[in-house]
C-alpha cells in the first residue's frame, strides 16, 4: 500500500517585497516521519495583493478524492476577529489563510476525512463551529502563562510549560492513555466560547481548553505543538501515529 496523502494548507508570509505560500518544516516532518504520510501543500486560495482568488482554479472534488487526511498547522498569525465578532486588538493576521480554512473545514468534515488541528488550526476549528476566541489570554486574571518566551533559545521555548488534564473517555484519552501530561505553550489566543458540537478533551489548570474533538469523526484539535520533535516526545508520537492510522484506515476504505 502506498502512503496516505495528508493535505496541509499554507500560510501566506511576506519575504522582502513578495508574498510566499509556506508551511513550517516541523509540520511537514511530523506528518511524513511520525504519521507516515506523504505531505501535499495546499496554497491559500484567498485573494492576495498580487493575485485573484485561486478557489475557482481548484477541482476540489478531485483533490479530496486523492487525499486521506488534513493537517491544520500553527502559525505566528492569528484568526482575524471579524470571523467571531471579536475585538480587533493589535496582532498579526493572514486573511488569505482565513479565506481558505473556513470554507475548507466544512468540506473536510462532510467528506469524513481525518483532521488534526494544531495551535492556530485548533483555534480555526473552534471558530468554524461558531466558537469565539480570547485574543489575549495573558490579560485574563489568574491564567497560566501560555505565551512564547522570546528571551530563551528556540529549543527551550518548546520545553513543557504546564500540564493538561485529560477528559476521560474521549478521543485524546484513548490515544495517550493517561490522565495528565506536560505540554509546550506558545500562544496568545485561546478558546473563549467552545464551538457547537465540539467536545472538550483536555484543559489547563486555569480552565483554558487545550484540546477538542468532534464526536462521530476523527477530528482532534490541540492548542500545544506536538509537531516539535514529534518522534522524541512519547505523547506527540502517539498523537501523530494515531492520525497516521486514521488516514491509513481512510485510504483502505476508499481504495478502488
Amino acid at each position: 500500500m502506498t502512503k496516505p496523502i495528508v493535505l496541509i494548507p499554507c500560510d501566506v508570509k511576506n519575504l522582502g517585497d513578495y508574498p510566499f505560500h509556506a508551511v513550517g518544516e516541523k509540520y511537514i516532518a511530523a506528518a511524513a516521519h511520525t504519521a507516515g504520510a506523504m505531505p501535499l501543500l495546499l496554497p491559500a486560495w484567498g485573494a492576495g495583493k498580487d493575485m485573484a482568488a485561486l478557489i475557482d482554479h481548484y477541482d476540489l472534488d478531485a483533490l479530496f478524492d486523492r487525499v486521506h487526511g488534513v493537517l491544520l498547522p500553527g502559525s505566528y498569525s492569528n484568526v482575524h476577529p471579524r470571523h467571531y465578532d471579536g475585538a480587533d486588538v493589535p496582532m498579526e493576521h493572514d486573511e488569505q489563510r482565513d479565506e481558505t480554512i473556513f470554507p475548507l473545514i466544512p468540506e473536510v468534515i462532510e467528506r469524513g476525512l481525518p483532521l488534526f488541528a494544531i495551535c492556530r488550526g485548533f483555534q480555526e476549528l473552534n471558530v468554524a463551529f461558531g466558537g469565539t476566541l480570547n485574543p489575549q489570554v495573558h490579560a485574563s486574571g489568574g491564567s497560566v502563562e501560555h505565551r512564547e518566551n522570546d528571551n530563551v533559545p528556540r529549543d527551550d521555548r518548546y520545553e513543557h510549560a504546564h500540564p493538561v488534564n485529560v477528559e476521560p473517555g474521549g478521543l485524546l484519552a484513548g490515544i495517550v492513555d493517561c490522565e495528565s501530561f506536560g505540554v509546550n505553550s506558545l500562544h496568545n489566543q485561546g478558546i473563549a466560547r467552545l464551538g457547537d458540537r465540539l467536545k472538550v478533551e483536555a484543559t489547563a489548570a486555569d480552565g483554558l481548553i487545550e484540546a477538542v474533538s468532534l464526536p462521530g469523526h476523527w477530528v482532534l484539535g490541540v492548542q500545544w505543538h506536538p509537531e516539535w520533535r514529534s518522534s522524541e516526545d512519547a505523547i506527540s508520537t502517539r498523537l501523530f501515529e494515531a492520525f497516521g492510522a486514521a488516514m491509513q484506515q481512510r485510504q483502505a476504505e476508499t481504495a478502488p
